[in-house]
């Protein structure tokens, strides 16, 4: 599958892009896991947050959020990591954290890259060089796992 990767700052986002972000990432968090939870939490204008955007055929098929350091000794924040329902299995789950770390490698050089995960997708995080730090947790009545990758 030929997929375009868009990293884009909200002031770049289309009306289009944002549209098709917000739907996609309520289509999958709200409605599919069935968690209702406020998608909208103001992370998506903080100033140099970015939108990593995989579009195949003028769709939207994947997704994540770039949050940036909270401060000189913060992470970069990996958030809202999501692949479409419609092409689920084509390993562009892979694809997505490749771009998202090298983005995140890109506009942070040298810090470290946090992600709340999915208790059950552990496993997959842990092969972009992922590693546990704590105990499992309930978000939004999900269980999560506090994931860090150190960088060189």
């Amino acid at each position: 599958m030929n997929i375009d990767w868009h990293d884009r700052h909200h002031s770049e986002l289309t009306q289009h892009e944002l549209y098709a972000l917000l739907a996609l990432r309520s289509a999958v968090f709200v409605v599919e896991q069935q968690c209702a939870y406020l998608d909208v939490d103001g992370n998506d204008l903080r100033a140099e947050n970015r939108h990593l955007l995989g579009m195949a055929e003028g769709q939207l098929v994947a997704y994540a959020r770039l949050l940036s350091p909270d401060d000189a000794n913060s992470p970069v924040k990996i958030g809202r990591v999501i692949v479409s329902g419609q092409v689920r299995g084509a390993r562009l789950g892979n694809r997505l954290m490749e771009q998202a770390i090298g983005r995140c490698q890109q506009h942070w050089p040298g810090r470290d890259i946090f992600l709340s995960a999915q208790a059950h997708l552990e496993s997959f995080y842990q092969q972009h060089g992922f590693i546990a730090q704590g105990e499992a947790y309930l978000e939004d009545g999900i269980p999560h796992v506090d994931m860090r990758k150190s960088t060189p």
